[in-house]
């Protein structure tokens, strides 16, 4: 089976109501309320493909991460660390704030300070909008990423809270967290997706603002430090068929990714998710991990049952766990994990073709990738599903998709080859028709593209080249 919590990642028929609590500054910080409803990728947008001049684009993808963009952002008690890894910390507070936990009760009182990023006009007017950080969280730290933009007709939305973060799940921080019902009656928040409510209307997102809260219990000198903080702009058409790539590679070329299946964890530690049948996206973050030779020690896998193999995918599903989703799906809380191992760096973003994803694979990146289908749109799987994640590892010959596909009975079964025209058209398109002929979502070209501090100029070329840097 595939994942209970991708099964809810559907678009809203109507947009939800504003929720004070989820949209306001850090001083009115309050408890947050689950409506439930998600939202998938849809849109009217222009073709082309990011990165190449002269051609209008879908996707933009922007991200703060030097010391020169740390230090281009407004500051309320933060400052720009240089360094190796520049990032922001928590210097002296701006004030302090109570926050009461909607997960287990508690109310606490917090240290804060701020960062504001400059307005960034992105390539393509959005329709949708997903942000994603990297960030560490020591022990009693958290902290909010937050959005607020302009539409194309002028107004401007509401500060919108994209996730509340940490690491960890002990009593000294609050429970990471999505947070439900925000909209303004143009917009809405669906878990990890900003979306603009009527696309047929014209309006979209024409610029935006990020802002970093910092978070520390009051007294401490402890400080969280965000490394990097990206947004992905969209505006995909509707479209249930895509154009087809054709394979540049003339080789085959497959990444020596770990395999490992969610099914075998089925029936464990059911508070995360219904157990390990509605991992895929903890377990494909995990391969990938350690496919760049990061692994959690012994000490953080000590809570694991012994008696269960693979205790790592175990400890992704248990610190990718959203609270409010319910589920362990969430995109960016996926990348932020990915991001606590050493100098690992992790987005969510959204690739047009098969043909970028094997620029990737050329350069040695393996990628995750989000898709929904019906068992008879891919061949092999023996499955379908409404939201799905597995890892693109490499390439046949003929240009076929070699994906590690956690949806598999044991370990040794999870590599599979899938037909590259299915793969591509089940992975970008916008719309669908599931078994009963029903018009579903798509995805859109989800992915999750997780790299080293210092990649190799291979690496760094094809990075760049789409958006990253």
């Amino acid at each position: 089976m595939t994942s209970t919590s991708a099964n809810r990642r559907t678009v809203l028929a109507a947009a939800v109501a504003a929720a004070a609590s989820a949209v306001a500054a850090p001083a009115a910080l309050a408890a947050d309320t689950r409506s439930g409803g998600l939202t998938g990728s849809a849109g009217h947008g222009r073709p082309g493909s990011p990165g190449r001049p002269g051609k209008a684009s879908l996707v933009d993808l922007h991200s703060w991460t030097t010391h020169r963009d740390w230090a281009s952002g407004e500051t309320r008690g933060t400052s720009a660390e240089a360094g190796s890894r520049p990032g922001i910390v928590l210097a002296t507070p701006a004030g302090s704030v109570e926050y009461a936990d909607p997960h287990t009760g508690r109310k606490a009182s917090w240290e804060y300070a701020t960062w504001t990023s400059p307005r960034h006009k992105p390539s393509v007017a959005a329709g949708e909008v997903i942000a994603s950080w990297n960030a560490h969280t020591p022990a009693g730290t958290w902290i909010r990423t937050e959005l607020r933009g302009t539409y194309s007709d002028g107004k401007e939305t509401p500060w919108y809270t994209m996730g509340i973060w940490t690491a960890k799940d002990g009593d000294d921080v609050p429970r990471r967290t999505s947070v439900d019902n925000q909209s303004d009656g143009n917009s809405s928040v669906y878990t990890d997706t900003f979306t603009i409510d009527d696309l047929t209307g014209g309006l979209r997102l024409a610029s935006y603002q990020l802002r970093l809260t910092l978070y520390r219990a009051p007294g401490t000198k402890a400080t969280p430090k965000v490394w990097r903080v990206s947004a992905m702009c969209s505006d995909l058409p509707d479209r249930f068929e895509v154009p087809a790539s054709k394979p540049g590679l003339g080789r085959a070329v497959e990444l020596k990714v770990p395999r490992y299946s969610q099914e075998i964890h089925k029936g464990q530690y059911p508070e995360y998710d219904n157990g390990g049948e509605a991992w895929c996206s903890p377990t494909s973050s995990q391969m990938i991990i350690e496919f760049w030779g990061r692994k959690p020690s012994a000490e953080d896998l000590a809570w694991v049952n012994p008696d269960y193999a693979d205790p790592q995918v175990c400890h992704a599903a248990r610190y990718t766990f959203d609270y409010q989703y319910e589920g362990c799906g969430n995109w960016p809380f996926n990348t932020a994990y990915a991001s606590t191992y050493e100098d690992m760096q992790a987005v969510v973003t959204r690739l047009n073709s098969l043909s970028e994803a094997e620029e990737f694979i050329a350069a040695g990146i393996p990628l995750i990738t989000s898709q929904s289908f019906i068992e008879s749109e891919l061949d092999g799987a023996g499955y379908g599903t409404a939201g799905h994640l597995m890892t693109v590892i490499g390439f046949t010959k003929s240009g076929d998709v070699i994906a590690n596909d956690p949806n598999s009975p044991d370990n040794p079964s999870v590599r599979h080859v899938y037909k590259r025209r299915q793969f591509e058209n089940i992975w970008l398109r916008t719309k669908r028709k599931d078994a009963d002929g029903k018009v579903k979502s798509g995805t859109g070209g989800v992915c999750y593209l997780y790299f080293p501090a210092e990649p190799a100029p291979a690496q760094r070329r094809v990075l760049k080249k789409h958006g990253l840097r």
